[in-house]
């Protein structure tokens, strides 16, 4: 019996989640996707995804791949994507797109580029409206001095010291193609969001999050810009800053 491959976009609030790879014991995104999908189907099958996030993260263009086999009755791929959504009811996860692709296609190695936004609100009252999807900074930050601190990531760097013990990466090196830093006011009450995106074809572990929370320190006042230069030329994880909390992290999109 032949199988069909299909590319799926899915969105997810990751806050009660155990990342997006299937752990016992714990609720993780991969396990209710794979559920909802046996509900409807009933076939066992096991996705595979562009990138594995961590506990907490969020997505709003994770992607990943499944092959099924024919069903009782024909559906098309908007049929598709109701009979997931609706066995993934009330979780924080919706698929957003299913598309037929060939079977050579890979949600993993065949991505070409990752964009990933990490969201910052500075003021002084903490959050409720955004908690667990924001990590709250209360003293001022000066986003001047952080995108000159950003300017000496871009590129083709090790990142060794961006980059979690227990990552898996055979190397350290990476290329940063963008890392930008934006603001916009956030409320009615003097505070602002700050946005920091950053585009690249894969990441280390915790990469993201270690960045930013090194360009915290700029922003605070306790580093200076060059430091960051520093930092990255000691290709070592105690010379960075700390790591920022999931809370603020999206996988935006893949590109293939």
């Amino acid at each position: 019996m032949s199988v069909a491959r299909y590319k799926m976009t899915v969105e997810y609030k990751g806050s009660d989640y155990y990342g997006w790879q299937r752990q016992p014991n714990v609720p993780s995104v991969q396990e209710s996707v794979e559920r909802a999908i046996h509900a409807f189907s009933n076939q066992e099958v096991s996705v595979q995804v562009a990138g594995r996030t961590d506990a907490g993260v969020h997505a709003t263009g994770q992607v990943f791949h499944v092959d099924l086999a024919p069903f009782s009755k024909p559906m098309d791929e908007f049929n598709i994507l109701k009979a997931i959504n609706a066995h993934l009811r009330p979780q924080p996860i919706s698929i957003l797109r299913v598309e037929i692709v060939n079977d050579e296609f890979s949600a993993r190695f065949d991505a070409v580029n990752k964009l990933y936004r990490y969201r910052i609100v500075n003021r002084p009252g903490f959050l409720t409206v955004d908690r667990d999807l924001a990590w709250h900074i209360g003293p001022d930050l000066d986003v001047v001095a952080m995108r000159e601190g950003a300017a000496h990531l871009i590129g083709h760097h090790d990142f060794s010291t961006f980059r979690a013990s227990e990552c898996q990466a055979n190397s350290p090196m990476r290329t940063l193609d963008r890392l930008d830093i934006s603001e916009r006011p956030y409320g009615e009450c003097g505070g602002r969001e700050i946005i920091i995106e950053t585009e690249g074809q894969s990441f280390l572990h915790h990469q993201v999050r270690n960045m930013v929370g090194t360009l915290s320190l700029v922003g605070r006042g306790k580093w200076q810009s060059i430091d960051v230069k520093t930092a990255l030329e000691a290709k070592n994880r105690a010379d960075g800053g700390p790591t920022a909390p999931a809370d603020g992290l999206y996988l935006v999109r893949v590109d293939y």
